[in-house]
């Protein structure tokens, strides 16, 4: 089941950070990196965020989350994270998600940056209708893509 989740709650913000914590230490090993930016989130970042985070749970267990920013002009949507469980993987639950922030949030423009060297997540948002259009490395040293998909009303 998908609900919004209430990260500002410090118990549901302890949830979100322990999938992030989970899933992001094996994005790092696969990007092969020590120093992965999204490991240094913290529960008081995500108890204050002013994203909307939304929650795959199976048998009353957070096994899922996304996190998305729409912009001021309502007409853009950001995936700022998809982190699953790694309990959870190979289910289809990111599609699931995905799936729900494309067909519930009706905007013109939906767009999502991750590593270059992460092919399973390239490969699932091209699933979805991303396509690349940018390509930049950030002072991380982490090479990244930026993908997007238009008409997502």
């Amino acid at each position: 089941m998908i609900t919004k989740l209430d990260n500002s709650d410090i118990n549901v913000a302890n949830q979100i950070f322990t999938i992030f914590q989970r899933s992001y230490k094996i994005e790092a090993q696969l990007i092969g990196t020590l120093n992965f930016p999204p490991l240094l989130r913290n529960v008081d970042h995500i108890k204050g965020s002013t994203t909307r985070f939304y929650g795959f749970s199976e048998n009353k267990c957070l096994a899922a989350v996304i996190e998305i920013a729409i912009a001021i002009d309502n007409e853009h949507l950001a995936i700022d994270s998809l982190t699953v469980d790694p309990d959870y993987f190979r289910k289809g639950i990111a599609d699931k998600l995905i799936n729900h922030v494309l067909g519930n949030v009706g905007l013109s423009v939906a767009t999502v940056e991750t590593a270059v060297v992460n092919t399973p997540a390239i490969a699932l948002y091209k699933k979805h209708g991303f396509v690349e259009f940018k390509r930049w490395t950030p002072a991380h040293g982490i090479e990244k893509l930026a993908m997007s998909i238009e008409s997502v009303l």
